[in-house]
């Protein structure tokens, strides 16, 4: 293992978009076994802090490539195109009306059966905008593009978040 290894390299997977999630959990359990501490008990505690480190790494590696926001995410920065998204908010004018009518519907929400047909919305959103950086990414290989569908998709995460927020307070 090598720490100046990209997380794609440390999994010794391709790196691209679509992975194969058994294939990644099985990597993950594989590499932890490899860097567990207890391994290097009879080393010191040098061996063992070393192994702490690697089982972080590895930890932090896992989260990014099994979550496929976090991994697009990072395919674009490996790739020169960093999401920004704390200062570029810049999104199409047509997305931004979408994210005020399902703003607007929430709000209006009273019930379970309003929500769940925003899920519904959402979810058809999330699974087309995943689609959409499957091919920008792993086919056209358009980072500045999958950035903007990233930022997209957070959007639609937080949106999300936002909805099962109102689930719970209808539930209450």
């Amino acid at each position: 293992m090598n720490l100046q290894s990209d997380d794609f390299e440390l999994f010794g997977v391709p790196c691209q978009f679509t992975q194969d999630r058994a294939q990644l959990d099985a990597r993950w359990k594989d590499l932890q076994r490899e860097a567990h501490p207890d391994k290097f008990a009879a080393q010191g505690a040098a061996a063992q802090r070393v192994a702490m480190q690697w089982s972080v790494r590895i930890n932090e590696a896992y989260q990014r490539l099994k979550d496929p926001l976090k991994r697009a995410s990072y395919l674009c920065e490996l790739n020169g195109a960093p999401i920004g998204a704390e200062d570029n908010t810049a999104m199409p004018p047509a997305f931004l009306m979408q994210q005020m009518e399902w703003r607007e519907a929430l709000d209006d929400a009273a019930d379970e059966d309003a929500l769940d047909a925003l899920d519904d919305m959402v979810r058809a959103a999330r699974n087309t905008a995943l689609e959409n950086l499957m091919q920008l990414i792993d086919e056209q290989r358009d980072f500045a593009k999958a950035a903007q569908e990233v930022r997209a998709l957070m959007f639609i995460a937080r949106f999300a978040h936002d909805v099962d927020l109102k689930h719970e307070q209808l539930a209450q």
